[in-house]
């Protein structure tokens, strides 16, 4: 302060936009099962040697408009925070969205963990209005779908 007067404080002005990168193409058009995300989760992933979390952004006929890596974690770890996942699917204006990682080690059984940040996803979707469609883990030639699991 200068005798009696505040020193201002600078506030920026800002955009957030997502930007495009590349695109792949989705034959299918919609995601109508488990096996359909997977599909297209394990095109998108590839061959990878550590844990990738992905999120696909669905508009309201379930048509995938974006895919986004949201965290790379380690051979047997990731952790996600839903703000993360969720700010892709605000930005795109997508009506739901599904979830993904890979078990670098092949096995599709989900950990503690795993069902923690499902449960806290499908939470912050409720809130927000975007709704958590599933959560698949990606395995060794195979998946697992939490929907069909009964784990939400």
């Amino acid at each position: 302060m200068i005798e009696g007067k505040k020193v201002s404080k600078r506030v920026d002005i800002v955009r957030v936009q997502l930007v495009k990168e590349k695109s792949l193409l989705y034959s299918n058009r919609t995601v109508r099962s488990p096996q359909n995300g997977a599909e297209l989760f394990r095109e998108f992933l590839g061959e990878v040697d550590r844990e990738h979390f992905l999120v696909m952004c669905l508009n309201t006929k379930n048509e995938p408009t974006h895919l986004n890596t949201v965290h790379i974690g380690s051979l047997n770890a990731s952790i996600v925070h839903p703000r993360e996942v969720i700010k892709p699917a605000i930005l795109s204006n997508a009506a739901s969205i599904m979830v993904c990682h890979n078990h670098p080690s092949g096995n599709c059984e989900p950990s503690p963990e795993d069902i923690e940040v499902t449960k806290r996803l499908q939470e912050v979707g409720e809130i927000v209005g975007i709704e958590l469609l599933d959560h698949i883990i990606l395995g060794e030639g195979s998946y697992l779908s939490f929907r069909e699991k009964g784990y939400m």
